[in-house]
């Protein structure tokens, strides 16, 4: 099964192991991941699921929609090239041991 290290701003990391088709939101918010809230519910209406997926995994995610597109432009910590909703990416064989970085701020 494939693997998530959510890296915090602190520097400490969790790993945790999802069935594939599991969003990043869903396995932050089931295993307690500090920092990613998830509050509407993984419908990209919110942006509480903000991360930072590290470059090497970049060309391996979905493209970018119009929605999730607008929802980085409301997050609170800064948007940047690296930023995505955590809601709109699915585990995958190709995205294993992906790892990804929390924001400081999500609300």
């Amino acid at each position: 099964m494939p693997t998530i290290t959510f890296t915090q701003s602190t520097g400490d990391c969790a790993e945790v192991t999802v069935e594939e088709g599991t969003s990043l939101m869903r396995a932050a918010v089931t295993n307690g991941i500090e920092g990613i809230v998830g509050e509407c519910g993984g419908q990209a209406m919110c942006a509480t699921c903000h991360i930072y997926v590290r470059p090497e995994f970049a060309g391996q995610l979905p493209d970018l929609s119009d929605d999730e597109d607008e929802m980085l432009d409301c997050t609170t910590a800064e948007r940047t090239d690296a930023s995505r909703l955590g809601c709109q990416i699915k585990m995958s064989g190709t995205l294993a041991n992906i790892v990804v970085d929390v924001p400081s701020d999500q609300v």
